[in-house]
C-alpha cells in the first residue's frame, strides 16, 4: 500500500467518525420550553405536550415551578440597546395615536420585560427540555409566531388562543401566548442552564427511537 493510499484511508475514517459524531449530535439536539401561566390555568398541559410527543420528540426534563422576577429578567436577557429600540417604537406609536409620552423611550422598552415578568410570576409554569432531531426548529414550527392572532392554523398559538399585540397593548400587559420556546440551539443551551439543573436531565431511550433513527430498522420482522 502506498503512502498516498494509506493517507486516503485515514482521512476517510476520520471523515466517517466526524459524520457519525455530528449525526448523533443532531439526534440529541435540545430545545427549552415553558408552558406559561395562561397555558396552565386553561388546562392545556396535556394538549401542548401531546403535540410535541406526536412528532417523536422526547421529554428529558420537566419542572413545575413559580418563577422569580430575577429569573425572568435573566431569561429574557435584554440590554439597553434593545430597550431603547423597542421603546422608541412604542413612543412613536403613542405620539402617532395622539397620546402624550410620560417617560423616556428606554423606560417604555423596560416596561415590556416588566410586564412579561409580572405575567410569568403570576402563577406556576411548566419548564421542560425536549430532545430529538432538529428539536429547536421542530418546536418553533409547532409553537407558531409570537402573536397568537397572526400564528398559522395548526400551530399551538394559532389553534389554542386568541390574544393579540393590540389587545395586550390596550390593557398594558404582556401578550398571553401560552408558551415560550428557544429560538436557537445556543439560546436553548443558555436557557436550560438557567432553569434546569444538570442532574435533572435524564438520559434514556424510547422504544420509538428505533423507528425514528435506526438506519436499517433491524429486528422489526419476526
Amino acid at each position: 500500500m502506498t503512502n498516498c493510499n494509506f493517507l486516503f484511508i485515514i482521512l476517510a475514517q476520520e471523515s466517517l467518525i466526524n459524520f457519525n459524531l455530528k449525526n448523533m449530535s443532531v439526534k440529541k439536539e435540545k430545545s427549552f420550553v415553558i408552558i406559561k401561566p395562561d397555558g396552565i390555568q386553561r388546562s392545556l398541559i396535556g394538549e401542548i405536550i401531546g403535540r410535541f410527543e406526536r412528532t417523536g420528540l422526547k421529554i428529558v426534563s420537566m419542572k413545575f415551578l413559580i418563577p422569580t422576577e430575577e429569573q425572568c429578567w435573566k431569561h429574557y436577557n435584554k440590554d439597553d440597546e434593545w430597550f431603547l429600540k423597542k421603546g422608541t417604537l412604542i413612543l412613536k406609536d403613542r405620539l402617532d395615536a395622539g397620546v402624550s409620552a410620560d417617560k423616556e423611550a428606554i423606560e417604555y422598552g423596560k416596561d415590556i420585560i416588566k410586564q412579561l415578568a409580572s405575567f410569568m410570576t403570576s402563577g406556576p409554569v411548566l419548564a421542560m427540555v425536549l430532545e430529538g432531531n432538529q428539536a429547536v426548529g421542530i418546536v418553533k414550527k409547532l409553537v407558531g409566531s409570537t402573536e397568537p392572532l397572526t400564528s398559522d392554523v395548526g400551530t399551538i398559538r394559532g389553534d389554542l388562543t386568541l390574544d393579540s399585540y393590540a389587545l395586550a397593548g390596550v390593557d398594558g400587559r404582556a401578550v398571553r401566548n401560552l408558551i415560550h420556546c428557544s429560538d436557537s440551539p445556543e439560546e436553548a443551551e443558555r436557557e436550560i442552564k438557567l432553569w434546569i439543573n444538570e442532574n435533572e436531565i435524564v438520559n434514556y431511550k424510547l422504544i420509538q427511537e428505533q423507528i425514528l433513527y435506526d438506519i436499517n430498522l433491524d429486528g422489526i420482522l419476526e
